[in-house]
């Protein structure tokens, strides 16, 4: 894998929007979902997909992972129930190592030695997997006979037909700054549904990809350096009013404030950074420049669970009309 830092940034982009263009051919009512993947990919922030069975969740992963020019064992995929064992995910002991004493996974092929991490049915996860799963995702670590080992991940989708309210996971329902529905598409758009299915099905049949290699992960990593190394060179509230203008920036305070004050988001400080990268980086993939209030649209996804997802996206939607 090359250096991203040293690509040529338009370059990257050029290719990383060209991903979610092709994706969108091939599904119908998709397009803001690839756009919010193509997106977190590029800030390395986790996605989760919340929709019923049948809503082209797993497709839209694993045909945006193949656009990726991944290398084997840089992808890893797996279905989560309440009897997954650690070491189906993050690899089995090493018994010959064991046997010295040592504690070590043979981790290859598994979550710790993947960039790009597709966890199906993540709420069925057990409190042994959960810890693990947590330190892969706010550190980018793992563990080996006791010693932190740095994880290559760069990014983690997951689905869920349902959000889970239990309190063992509010750490790994925060950790998804984004939730975004896949929503059924049958009965307002059944012959556009109806014709993608049978060309998919086509594909399928002809072992044919025409969305695979379009990008590289260096693309999305390039345009994350990038941006890192313009908000370091413009420096603090200087950086900070190039890029988001103080109307747009007190718009998206105040839409924060509105959503937290009436119960429909949690946010936290950290969660306000990461949305600022998110929102910086949207507006550098869509128009190159500064944010705009349109950009600010991605907080219509701040939703905790299915009951407040559409009272968010109302909410959000009538503060950006009366700014």
């Amino acid at each position: 894998m090359t250096n991203p830092t040293v690509q040529a940034p338009e370059e990257a982009r050029a290719r990383v929007i060209r991903v979610g263009e092709v994706l969108k051919r091939y599904f119908v009512g998709k397009d803001e979902l690839i756009n919010l993947m193509v997106l977190c990919t590029a800030t390395q922030e986790p996605l989760l997909l919340v929709g019923p069975p049948g809503t082209a969740k797993s497709d839209l992963i694993v045909k945006f992972a193949q656009s990726l020019s991944l290398a084997p064992g840089e992808y890893f995929e797996y279905m989560l129930t309440r009897f997954t064992e650690p070491s189906e995910i993050f690899g089995p002991i090493d018994i010959n190592q064991l046997r010295d004493g040592s504690y070590v996974r043979r981790v290859e092929g598994k979550i710790p030695s993947a960039k790009v991490v597709f966890l199906d049915e993540i709420f069925k996860s057990n409190s042994a997997i959960l810890n693990s799963l947590l330190t892969i995702l706010n550190e980018r670590k793992y563990y080996q006979d006791g010693v932190a080992v740095e994880a290559p991940l760069v990014m983690l989708f997951a689905a869920t037909n349902s959000v889970a309210g239990y309190e063992e996971m509010d750490a790994l329902r925060d950790r998804f700054i984004l939730k975004v529905e896949s929503a059924p598409v049958r009965h307002g758009q059944f012959e556009q549904l109806v014709s993608a299915g049978l060309t998919n099905e086509a594909l399928r049949a002809l072992n044919q990809q025409p969305w695979a290699g379009i990008a590289s992960l260096d693309d999305f990593l390039a345009i994350r350096a990038h941006l890192d190394r313009q908000d370091h060179e413009a420096g603090g509230e200087l950086g900070l009013s190039r890029w988001f203008p103080p109307a747009v920036f007190d718009l998206f305070r105040r839409i924060l404030a509105g959503l937290e004050g009436e119960e429909l988001a949690v946010v936290s400080d950290r969660k306000v950074i990461k949305l600022y990268r998110l929102l910086r980086t949207r507006a550098y993939l869509d128009h190159g420049g500064e944010v705009r209030p349109d950009d600010l649209r991605i907080l219509a996804h701040l939703g905790e669970s299915e009951e407040k997802f559409a009272l968010v996206r109302e909410r959000v939607t009538q503060m950006l009309r009366l700014a």
